[in-house]
């Protein structure tokens, strides 16, 4: 509603520029501007964003899948024989993590690296069947087709199995070789979802891989 009174309306529009351009500073010094400085704006906090986002999220949708950039994530939940098995004994330890290329040709690492020792079984993480065994750019290879578009690939893995192999999850499935991208004693573990590369984390178990991202200083 409009003041009667225009000198309280031009103070009015005054506070609200005030207000629009400390706002703009803040997001231009820091990326995005702190909780307080928003509260105190009158603008939403990130806090209050991701609680609507969660409440319009479907139960059940926890665990998600990163896809790499240009797909739709989904609940690993929905991965046939979900949680998968660790393709390795030992500890779980991620060696390289998942770097999502910036498009389909570009620069990344298509899935992540774990530690394992030379010579260690190399596990079949779900059912499914070998869609390729071979040697590709001097490193010994293994596919699996795990159905609903779900292809795992495991690198460096020597193995005796044959194209049309049926496996279960932790079948042995070869041995860890070396050659590849990879360091000595590492398995790489890839994972496309409809031809899509995405972060095999969650298809684990395992939590979303923290991020820290820089902020204004002081």
């Amino acid at each position: 509603m409009v003041s009667g009174n225009p000198d309280a309306e031009r103070r009015r529009r005054r506070v609200a520029m005030s207000r629009a351009v400390v706002l703009a500073v803040v997001m231009g010094l820091c990326g995005s501007p702190s909780a307080s400085a928003t509260a105190a704006l009158g603008a939403p906090t990130p806090a209050s964003a991701a609680g609507s986002a969660d409440a319009a999220r479907p139960s059940g949708s926890t665990a998600p899948v990163d896809v790499a950039r240009g797909a739709v994530s989904g609940p690993a939940e929905e991965a046939p024989g979900y949680p998968w098995r660790w393709p390795v004994t030992g500890p779980r330890t991620v060696i390289a993590p998942f770097r999502a290329p910036a498009h389909e040709y570009g620069p990344g690492h298509r899935g992540m690296d774990v530690m394992a020792a030379l010579g260690i079984e190399v596990l079949a993480p779900a059912a499914g069947v070998v869609a390729f065994r071979g040697t590709v750019a001097d490193r010994p290879l293994i596919t699996i087709d795990h159905g609903d578009g779900y292809i795992s690939t495991l690198e460096p893995v020597s193995s005796d199995l044959a194209v049309g192999d049926a496996v279960l999850a932790g079948d042995v499935v070869g041995i860890l070789a070396s050659g590849g991208h990879v360091a000595p004693r590492t398995l790489h573990v890839g994972v496309r979802i409809d031809k899509r590369y995405v972060n095999p984390r969650g298809l684990f178990g395992l939590p979303p891989r923290a991020v820290l991202l820089p902020c204004c200083e002081g």
